[in-house]
């Protein structure tokens, strides 16, 4: 498990474009027959990639969680970003299509990915600290709570498919979903936001290998860029905005994790005040 430490504002106006990647994007989340994470020490969040090519993957804990197993004071949300496959959980097996999602809480002693056969069945994942058990829930899309958001004429046309809020999938303080841009449209979050409350990491799919995304953060007058292939992750820190625009429509999943579960706890970044 990769490590990244928390990086302060003045520290961030001073880093060249190696060190923002270093410290901001997971470039290799989904390799082949493996599961990768990442621990952020920003509200302690890890994500992770799970790759199974016909072979069966264990969420292991690792050393830096002092833990006996990965869930023992933790929550975790799945999300299939491509292909069909299954996640065991304490030895019940939950079947899973594209976009399926999947909440399994803290007390959770065992969780395995599969692939249905031997094509790549690709698991995406994020993990927060949890002080309480909830139950493991799995939910389709159908089941999400779907919003339509933007307009052509502002080239951000976008669907948001919310799982785990208040209203929804029940946490600790985790709270996701997923971000589809329908064709033609390229912006997301756009105008930015804040919330200081919670951190937030993005992971970008459904983007064409030789496409790319502009993905913005840091102050709103302080902004920094970093471009962003599939399968590569942001992570954000609370004081920075998150927006992108791509050189194509894409899906991203987005993840937070604090101290506040309202989906609407945004505060709102003027576009006049962006530099």
């Amino acid at each position: 498990m990769v490590i990244k430490h928390a990086s302060g504002l003045e520290e961030v106006k001073k880093m060249d474009t190696q060190s923002l990647r270093d410290h901001f994007l997971v470039e290799d989340l989904m390799q082949d027959g493996k599961v990768k994470m990442v621990y952020t020490h920003y509200d302690r969040l890890i994500i992770g990639g799970a790759v199974s090519v016909g072979n069966t993957l264990k969420l292991e804990s690792d050393d830096a969680l002092k833990a006996d197993y990965f869930l023992e004071r933790r929550e975790l949300g799945i999300i299939l970003i491509s292909g069909e496959g299954s996640v065991e959980v304490d030895g019940e097996n939950h079947s899973m299509n594209e976009t399926d999602f999947l909440y399994v809480g803290r007390g959770v002693k065992s969780v395995a990915f599969r692939s249905k056969d031997k094509q790549p069945a690709r698991f995406y994942f994020a993990s927060a600290p949890a002080h309480a058990e909830y139950p493991t829930r799995k939910m389709e899309i159908s089941e999400a709570d779907s919003q339509s958001l933007g307009s052509g004429q502002k080239a951000n046309d976008r669907t948001i498919h919310k799982f785990i809020h208040p209203d929804g999938i029940k946490s600790c303080q985790l709270v996701m979903g997923f971000t589809e841009l329908k064709e033609g449209s390229i912006w997301n979050t756009m105008p930015p936001h804040l919330h200081d409350r919670r951190m937030e990491a993005y992971f970008y799919f459904n983007l064409p290998e030789t496409e790319r995304i502009w993905h913005f953060m840091g102050e709103s007058n302080e902004t920094r860029h970093l471009v962003v292939a599939n399968h590569q992750a942001i992570i954000s820190p609370p004081w920075s905005i998150h927006s992108g625009a791509g050189t194509s429509n894409y899906s991203f999943v987005w993840a937070m994790a604090g101290e506040n579960q309202s989906f609407t706890d945004m505060d709102p970044v003027p576009l006049d005040s962006v530099k």
